[in-house]
């Protein structure tokens, strides 16, 4: 199982980015999905998830600004993330939960600043 994030960069308070995350090596259709980050001196924390199902659920921090979404054609996962908060930033990960075991691959860094 590879995957690849992308789509992180540097925006002021208030702008928008588009992660994408291409997976190889599992059909993301058939398993549960998602975005994590990790800012420096905090845990990591959950930011969306989608199941098989299409089920979907945010961290309360990102409701109403972040969408999550899935290609299955290009077996890809986007996370949309608008009105983006300084509190926002971190490395992103994607991961994908295979037989109950999580894969996550490198992340994207996203920076919010003034």
């Amino acid at each position: 199982v590879q995957l690849q994030a992308s789509g992180g960069g540097s925006v002021q308070p208030g702008g928008s980015l588009r992660l994408s995350c291409a997976a190889s090596g599992v059909i993301i259709s058939n398993n549960v999905m998602g975005w994590f980050r990790q800012a420096p001196g905090k845990q990591s924390e959950l930011v969306a998830v989608i199941t098989r199902e299409g089920r979907i659920n945010y961290a309360d921090s990102v409701k109403g600004r972040f969408t999550i979404s899935r290609d299955n054609d290009k077996n890809t996962v986007d996370l949309q993330m608008n009105s983006l908060e300084p509190e926002d930033t971190a490395v992103y990960y994607c991961y994908v939960l295979v037989e109950s075991k999580p894969y996550s691959g490198q992340g994207t860094l996203v920076t919010v600043s003034s």
